[in-house]
């Protein structure tokens, strides 16, 4: 889980948050209303909808956005989204998983292997990196819940994998099969959490110096850039100094 942290740790501090928010709100929406066209458009009863609207309302979406992306899975706008993970390789070798959700598969795809291709990589078939990671389930709390002791204490009471707790945070993994029930009792123990999503987590982690560590930032941020991709995950490492020097 090493590569998966710092890679958030280096896109956090290189200022990810900075990116427009009207671009945040618009991905939040999307996965809002394809979740509530997927179940129920009832929180309580459609599990993927309530982790979408509370990952909305940690980004400080209004309220009124996440009523009008409820109800647009009901209307009769004609949009539908399909979920497509893209796989492929970055610089350096470095695995990279893309999710996205989009209303026209030719050209995300065509956005996606551009950017790809652009960055030195190339993007193969669904199944060719994928592999290399799991599955997850990610929870996320702000320092001020409390010590690492308590959330440890109420992580393994839940059910949890793991925990990672620094002067950020903590974060709690479990599996992903898991996730509703660990989410439930750790509300109950320590309060609603700053974020709860899937992700894809590295097995293993791939070194790279400074240069190709650049490259693959400068790829990611550009995949995220596009509105149709929702999650980027790569399994690259760097060094203590090479982070410093990325962070910088």
């Amino acid at each position: 889980m090493a590569g998966h942290s710092q890679f958030k740790n280096i896109m956090h501090r290189k200022g990810r948050q900075d990116a427009a928010r009207s671009k945040i709100f618009s991905k939040l929406a999307r996965e809002i209303t394809v979740a509530a066209k997927a179940g129920l458009p009832d929180p309580a009863a459609n599990p993927r909808l309530r982790l979408a609207i509370q990952n909305a309302k940690a980004q400080s979406m209004p309220k009124e956005n996440i009523e009008r992306a409820i109800k647009k899975a009901s209307g009769n706008d004609g949009e539908n989204y399909d979920e497509i993970r893209y796989e492929g390789y970055g610089p350096g070798g470095v695995a990279i998983i893309v999710e996205a959700l989009t209303d026209n598969r030719n050209r995300t795809a065509s956005n996606v292997r551009a950017a790809f291709t652009k960055a030195g990589g190339s993007l193969g078939e669904t199944g060719s990196v994928s592999f290399m990671f799991d599955r997850v389930g990610e929870i996320v709390y702000p320092a001020s819940v409390g010590d690492a002791d308590k959330v440890m204490e109420a992580a393994i009471e839940a059910g949890a994998d793991d925990v990672t707790s620094d002067e950020n945070g903590h974060v709690i993994t479990c599996a992903f099969e898991n996730l509703g029930e660990v989410v439930a009792s750790l509300e109950k123990a320590l309060g609603e959490p700053e974020s709860t999503k899937t992700v894809w987590r590295p097995q293993n982690v791939t070194p790279v110096d400074e240069e190709r560590a650049r490259s693959v930032l400068k790829l990611i941020a550009t995949l995220e850039d596009d509105d149709d991709v929702q999650n980027v995950y790569a399994n690259f490492e760097v060094d203590e100094e090479t982070m410093a020097k990325l962070s910088s």
